[in-house]
This record gives C-alpha cells, sequence and structure tokens, in this order.
C-alpha cells in the first residue's frame, strides 16, 4: 500500500545521509486539515439542541464522523512520519510536470458562477441543463446537439427525483407551470 520514500541522491549518484526517513508536507499538510475539521465537527455537535423525547438525538453522527475524522488525520500524520507515501496507480497517465490547465478551470468556474447567478430565475431544469452543457464544452466536447439533449434530460430527471422522490423542492424558474 504504501512504501517509504527513495533517498535523495547526491551529484555522484550516491545516497545522502539523513536522519530520519523523508516527510511529505502535502500529506502532513492534510492530516492537520483533517484533525482541524474533525475537531470542528465534535466541537460543532456539542452545540445541537436535543428534545428530550429523542434519546439518540441529531448529536451522533456527527460525534461520529468528527471522531473518525480525527482519528483518519491522526494515522495519516503518524504513517506521514513513518516515512510512508501512498503508492501511484499503475494506469495512472498523469504528467505531474504538466502544467495545469488554467484556461478549461477558469471556463468550468465561469460556468458554475452562471448557474449559481441564474438559477433562482431559471430554475434547476434549465440551470442544470445550461451547466451540463458549459461543463461538456468546457471539458472539450464538440457534440453541442447531444450536451443539450443529455443535459436537459439529466436535470429534468434529478429535478423531478428531488421533488417528487426525497420532497426537496428546487427552483422551477421559467419551467413553473410546466414540470
Amino acid at each position: 500500500m504504501s512504501t517509504p520514500l527513495d533517498t535523495p541522491a547526491t551529484d555522484a549518484g550516491t545516497p545522502r545521509s539523513t536522519s530520519g526517513p523523508d516527510r511529505d508536507l502535502a500529506q502532513l499538510g492534510l492530516a492537520a486539515l483533517l484533525v482541524v475539521v474533525g475537531a470542528y465537527t465534535f466541537w460543532e455537535a456539542t452545540t445541537l439542541r436535543v428534545g428530550f423525547g429523542d434519546p439518540v438525538g441529531p448529536r451522533l453522527f456527527p460525534y461520529v464522523i468528527g471522531a473518525v475524522t480525527v482519528l483518519l488525520g491522526v494515522l495519516l500524520a503518524i504513517a506521514t512520519m513513518r516515512g510512508d507515501v501512498p503508492e501511484a496507480e499503475g494506469g495512472e497517465d498523469v504528467d505531474l510536470r504538466h502544467p495545469a490547465d488554467w484556461t478549461t478551470v477558469l471556463k468550468l468556474v465561469g460556468v458554475l458562477l452562471f448557474t449559481v447567478l441564474t438559477i433562482s430565475f431559471l430554475g434547476w431544469a434549465v440551470s442544470g441543463a445550461l451547466l451540463f452543457v458549459g461543463s461538456a464544452w468546457s471539458l472539450g466536447s464538440r457534440t453541442l446537439v447531444r450536451d443539450v439533449i443529455v443535459g436537459f434530460v439529466l436535470s429534468v430527471a434529478s429535478w423531478y427525483f428531488f421533488h417528487e422522490g426525497l420532497g426537496v423542492i428546487l427552483p422551477a424558474g421559467i419551467l413553473d407551470g410546466v414540470l
């Protein structure tokens, strides 16, 4: 599952002697973030008000989630301090030396912001379809008609699933009365 980091080599190709294993600072940062988020979740659970008729109450799940998150953060920190690093997947084809495609990221952020700003007016069915079409376009799809059809079918189906199946009211927007 995990292997120790290779000892960095000097210019002559001989390994440097270090006092301990190399540590991945990104993993330590993630471990710290997990501990902080878990502790905050656990603390917030103490502020929930519980009625007298419910012995379990709504605090059980935040307590469990917070405690497990803290435990995972501590275990990750221990593994990182031991020098363990995750193994790369065998089929992974991402070249980390290649720079990020910021144009695609900015397109996706723009599509998401457009959805956030128009969902109350246009409604979920239209905004969700536009979110799908815009995301597909941002990621390189050039089949606009198919993207519009698939996006509209998925957004209308999800609207009905939330509205009828779960009882969660999503905005109908300009299709109010039609859906």
